[in-house]
């Protein structure tokens, strides 16, 4: 039977940190670090995104900027208060909740962020330092999900260089920054996704597997290769029948109940990967404040 990496203790441990941290440069600086958060529309899953973010952030002692937009605002609006926020001295970081709206450009609106103050890691800048390995990961700004997996990966005390990883899923938000981060942990990275051929022997390979790919409960436990790492960033809401009724679930891209019965660690859903997604997103945004006041 595997670990259950607890992704809610880990992320407390950090929040607890970066209490004692801002605490500290609040002594020093008489700032507080600054977090903007930009919310466009009425989508209930981002709502909820939001509102964990921020309460999370005024516990440690960041100050939080709400700026909620309808829908009837325009890209250009969108632009011209993303330029406000980055000529704003108290804001160090911005964050815009996705997804946009479709007539958004999702792209030109990341672009729009000073990459200083981007803390969830998106701008072109901070991808390009992050896959050339430039800079120390405590100056860097890193795409929060995949901070946090590599963050739990590395509380295990293993030694996992020259390990082969999997990651399947290719998106910009986790699974190519996942990639650079592995490879600068000197892993050996493959990267695949759900059209992938041979896709289950290429998991079994895996001594860290990864699994990004947004179908719920897609990894199966015969594809896990025995005492391997698992890290599941999957978040999947599907419908079971309870009896006579339906019951809605939160699973993730991998059979849990599977998966534990082969892999020595493996992170739950809910309470793996989100809980350390958010605690990053305060590191970063604490990062951003240390780097434009202790310069």
């Amino acid at each position: 039977m595997s670990d259950i990496i607890n992704g809610k203790l880990l992320a407390q441990d950090i929040r607890n940190n970066l209490k004692e941290e801002i605490k500290k440069l609040y002594n020093k600086f008489k700032k507080k670090p600054g977090l903007a958060v930009i919310q466009i529309g009425e989508i209930p899953a981002s709502t909820v995104y939001v509102k964990a973010k921020t309460k999370k952030a005024i516990e440690v002692g960041i100050e939080v900027f709400d700026h909620k937009l309808n829908n009837l605002d325009s890209e250009e609006d969108l632009i011209k208060l993303i330029l406000k926020l980055n000529k704003d001295e108290n804001v160090n970081g911005i964050l815009v909740q996705l997804p946009l709206p479709k007539n958004f450009n999702e792209n030109k609106i990341l672009e729009t962020i000073d990459p200083k103050k981007d803390v969830d890691g998106f701008h072109p800048y901070n991808v390009g330092i992050l896959s050339t390995s430039q800079i120390s990961d405590k100056d860097l700004l890193i795409p929060c999900t995949p901070q946090g997996c590599l963050l739990m990966l590395k509380n295990l005390g293993l030694n996992i260089v020259g390990k082969k990883a999997v990651i399947i899923g290719r998106s910009n938000i986790v699974g190519k920054p996942m990639a650079s981060l592995l490879l600068r942990e000197s892993c050996t990275v493959t990267i695949a996704h759900s059209k992938t051929e041979l896709l289950p022997e290429i998991c079994k390979e895996a001594d860290i597997l990864i699994a990004a790919v947004g179908k719920p409960e897609f990894v199966k436990g015969d594809w896990i290769k025995k005492n391997s790492i698992v890290i599941d960033v999957g978040i999947n809401r599907i419908e079971k029948k309870d009896g006579d009724s339906i019951k809605t679930e939160i699973v993730g891209d991998v059979c849990f109940e599977e998966a534990k019965k082969v892999a020595s660690f493996v992170t739950p859903v809910p309470g793996g990967v989100g809980p350390m997604t958010i605690a990053c997103l305060l590191k970063n945004t604490t990062t951003a404040f240390k780097s434009y006041h202790c310069q």
